[in-house]
């Protein structure tokens, strides 16, 4: 089973070279880059410029980048721009306490709107999943359960997309199945959550971790070949980021 410290455990004594972006709180920064350090998940270089741990990245003088509390929309800006994507998806490790470890996406309020970006980000989350050696169960949400249709023109847009997504997921391989409305029994039982649109994705992530408890290890970014994980500013440490960014990279 996936777990945070399965992760931790993978990125010991990696020998990697992970890049953290360092925005306001230079302290954090720094505390995060000796835990991590002192409990050998990698060797962290501290970056102040997004385009430059971007870049670095890109031409592997580092192995993986942690966003840290750059701002995100310079940090994410500088992704596109480095990588040439037009878009950048997202998806996020969480565990409720008490839970089990799932991916959950979109978390970027401007992703996952479309049923084609909803169907690439299950494609991108499975195969990230199957690194970890997870065959993953991916769970498809919308706005209500499929009796509600009929109530509101937009949720039946919601539930004819969910249905639709599943469909073409299977049909490409992946296990899939529509979820509707029902999180808690997708969180139970799927390895991941594709939330009926980026606004109520990142509703549930801040929903789970700030207020809910749950563990956010970060989220890598899917659609790009090297390990970028973006991170919360709000965060109190960046070590079990930096940590899942070390086990992903040790896999490529």
């Amino acid at each position: 089973m996936l777990t945070a410290e399965s992760i931790r455990l993978r990125a010991q004594r990696s020998g990697l070279r992970i890049g953290l972006g360092v925005g306001t709180d230079v302290e954090k920064a720094k505390r995060a880059k000796l835990e991590a350090e002192g409990l050998g998940f990698a060797d962290v270089l501290l970056y102040n410029d997004a385009k430059r741990l971007a870049e670095d990245l890109l031409n592997d003088r580092i192995d993986a980048a942690v966003r840290g509390d750059i701002d995100s929309n310079r940090a994410m800006e500088a992704v596109r721009r480095s990588f040439q994507v037009t878009r950048v998806l997202r998806a996020a490790f969480m565990q409720p306490r008490g839970g089990r470890m799932f991916l959950l996406a979109p978390v970027g309020i401007d992703e996952g709107w479309t049923i084609a970006e909803k169907v690439e980000i299950a494609r991108l989350s499975a195969r990230l999943m199957r690194r970890l050696d997870i065959e993953p169960e991916v769970g498809f949400m919308s706005g209500g359960r499929t009796s509600d249709k009929g109530r509101m023109a937009e949720i039946d847009r919601s539930i004819e997309a969910a249905e639709a997504a599943t469909g073409i997921a299977v049909s490409e391989g992946i296990r899939a199945r529509d979820v509707q409305v029902l999180i808690e029994n997708a969180a139970r039982e799927c390895d991941v959550i594709i939330a009926p649109d980026g606004v109520s994705g990142n509703l549930i992530f801040r929903t789970l971790h700030f207020l809910g408890g749950a563990a956010a290890l970060g989220a890598p970014v899917l659609n790009i070949d090297r390990v970028y994980i973006d991170t919360s500013r709000a965060k109190t440490s960046y070590g079990d980021s930096i940590a899942l960014a070390s086990a992903l990279a040790s896999m490529r």
